[in-house]
């Protein structure tokens, strides 16, 4: 086990002292090394010194995708090329693609961060973890590859896609911790079903999920069709990837590596920090990266820090898992709509199946969101009366969930787009 109790089980008065000493380095590092920090302090007349407290973060400028995107692609580097051993980048396939630097030191990071994360969830060195996710510019597939190595398991770097050979490379290699994104995992599930595979006979028992928005309803799913134990991580690629916080065993939100990154929840339109225990735009605030500091960046990620002690033992503050993003947020009839939500109501109802669409229209000047819905087949044995009250339950459970009318329509198993990695939950052909 990669078990680094010093700073996971740290006092929280020391852990503050270390996050303040981290956070004066790091300001030092950006203001001196990286051009765009200096005159944004120099505008908002910030003296990098003259912090002693960590409330002195509110007043330092926020960093967004944007000014990574416009000083594209290496800008915002604090360290020399030579000193840079990885680069990484985003697709760049929605504006101006985004790219990380790492050091060697940063590399060592990383790839503790993310062995804790793989340890908290029950990875041992006894383990065989494939690792479906895309490697590449994609940080997910390095970044819990080198955790793996790092914790001692062995590793199948697999990547994404070719989902028949990845089930049988699972029952050949024996594969026990399986790492991709949970629509991924339940993409998998569906598959097994189709190729006979007897999922009591696979060693499986571990799942680690991320790169999306993902519900309690789709746990239960991915843990009763694969018998695993299903946790999740989040990261991203513009802090570091993977490896900023992960759930414990415990389940009960995911633990933040605070000894590496600094953490706020502010309201997005006030941008003020919003009471302890609401939901808020996630930013964070790099400590110890060299090739790449960044500092209040707004993640869009909507969550909420959790209080009270985890019964782990871990006194790393949590954080709820991330249930949406402001920019991914649809606005139908003037009212805030997450897919989430509407995946949340889709699991409670038997008979659904755990793949949907949302689709946006508008007719006339008015807004018009249709719900495609996966059904079982017998759903469609049954009388059209029965159909339609099917229906009708479903409206009515999203209306209440939403707070608008949405339409629903039923469509056969395997209708619906499969992905292999982000599922496609929105088309928005108001934006077309």
């Amino acid at each position: 086990m990669y078990w680094q109790q010093e700073k996971e089980c740290m006092v929280r008065e020391d852990m503050a002292q270390l996050q303040l000493e981290r956070l004066q380095s790091t300001l030092f590092r950006a203001a001196t090394h990286v051009p765009f920090y200096r005159a944004e302090f120099k505008k908002m007349n910030i003296d990098p010194d003259g912090f002693t407290s960590l409330d002195d973060l509110r007043r330092l400028p926020f960093t967004t995708k944007a000014d990574l995107r416009d000083n594209y692609p290496y800008g915002l580097f604090a360290v020399p090329l030579r000193e840079v051993v990885r680069i990484h980048s985003s697709s760049g396939t929605t504006g101006q693609a985004t790219v990380v630097g790492y050091t060697r030191n940063d590399l060592k990071n990383w790839s503790d961060l993310t062995a804790r994360i793989m340890t908290s969830a029950g990875v041992t060195p006894d383990d065989v973890v494939q690792i479906a996710f895309g490697y590449g510019l994609f940080t997910g597939g390095f970044g819990m590859h080198y955790g793996a190595e790092r914790l001692g398991a062995s590793v199948i770097p697999i990547s994404s896609g070719n989902t028949k050979r990845q089930l049988r490379i699972m029952q050949d290699f024996k594969t026990s911790a399986l790492v991709c994104t949970p629509s991924y995992a339940l993409l998998m599930a569906d598959r097994m079903v189709d190729m006979g595979i007897n999922i009591n006979a696979l060693p499986l028992r571990v799942g680690l999920f991320g790169g999306e928005p993902w519900s309690e309803a789709m746990r239960r799913e991915l843990e009763e069709k694969l018998h695993i134990k299903a946790s999740d991580n989040y990261g991203l690629s513009e802090i570091m990837g993977p490896g900023v916080a992960g759930e414990c065993r415990e389940a009960n939100g995911l633990h933040i590596n605070e000894d590496h990154f600094l953490v706020e929840i502010i309201d997005p339109d006030t941008l003020e920090p919003v009471a302890p225990g609401e939901v808020g735009e996630l930013v964070i605030t790099t400590l110890t990266k060299e090739a790449f500091p960044v500092i209040r960046y707004r993640t869009r990620d909507l969550t909420r820090l959790l209080p009270g002690p985890c019964p782990c033992g871990r006194t790393l503050q949590r954080m709820e898992r991330v249930f949406g993003r402001t920019d991914d947020m649809l606005i139908i009839k003037g009212v805030n709509v997450f897919p989430s939500q509407i995946e949340a109501v889709l699991f409670e109802i038997e008979g659904t199946e755990p793949h949907y669409q949302i689709i946006v229209e508008r007719e006339g000047r008015l807004d018009k969101t249709t719900v495609l819905v996966e059904v079982v087949n017998a759903i469609f044995s049954d009388q059209m009366k029965e159909q339609r009250e099917f229906v009708n339950q479903i409206q009515k459970r999203l209306q209440v969930e939403l707070g608008i009318g949405v339409e629903v329509k039923l469509v056969e198993e395997k209708t619906l787009e499969r992905s292999e990695g982000k599922a496609r939950r929105v088309i928005d052909k108001r934006q077309i």
